[in-house]
């Protein structure tokens, strides 16, 4: 059985770096003294991502892309920039989609709600049958 290897530095709060290291050194990418500079410059560009993500959050008025809302503002926000397009057969065709996905949309929202109302009226039921 082949055994997993390790970093073999330590992290920052002194527990071991549970990364796998680079062929041919006991280093992680991120611990190793041949890569200080290219490791500086990802943690660099990393926390730059993150800076620009949480300033489009805020000037687009995001929520999380795992819910309903998220996913609707995200297709607001794609339809109000294809209205504002030049027109021409890909606006069409941005527009004819966002309908599209839309309705599909409003289809797993109506959905979801039915599953609730559903739920709510079982929920009582599997409680009494419980309680005999």
């Amino acid at each position: 059985m082949v055994g997993s290897r390790a970093c073999s530095a330590p992290t920052k709060n002194g527990e071991a770096c549970s990364a796998t290291p680079m062929h041919d050194s006991p280093f992680c990418f991120w611990h190793s003294p041949e890569h200080v500079e290219e490791a500086a410059k990802a943690r660099s560009l990393g926390g730059q991502r993150r800076r620009r993500e949480s300033t489009l959050v805020g000037a687009y008025h995001m929520e999380p892309l795992d819910t309903v809302r998220g996913v609707r503002r995200v297709l607001e926000i794609a339809t109000f920039d294809a209205l504002g397009m030049e027109q021409s057969a890909n606006r069409i065709r941005l527009l004819i989609s966002a309908a599209t996905v839309a309705g599909r949309l409003l289809q797993a929202a109506d959905l979801e709600q039915q599953v609730k109302e559903i739920l709510a009226i079982l929920k009582p039921r599997d409680q009494r049958k419980g309680r005999r």
